[in-house]
């Protein structure tokens, strides 16, 4: 299953550092953050339950980009 969520980053370098952590997140299969839209696609492995994946998702997206945002709803 694939989500899109918005985001928000300043700057490329910060949207491939969140691309990074959210890929890293056990229960993701893939992610790709579009830096000039604002958002970010996420594709859950099977199996995966997205609430429980996304939040690890915003824990680590934030520790590599303190000022960055994901909105979940």
């Amino acid at each position: 299953m694939k989500k899109t969520y918005a985001i928000e980053v300043d700057c490329a370098n910060c949207a491939n550092k969140m691309e990074a952590a959210a890929a890293k997140t056990k229960g993701v299969a893939s992610a790709v953050v579009n830096f000039m839209t604002q958002k970010l696609t996420v594709e859950f492995a099977d199996g995966a339950d997205p609430a429980a994946v996304m939040a690890q998702v915003v824990k680590n997206c934030r520790r590599a980009v303190h000022d960055g945002e994901i909105f979940l709803k």
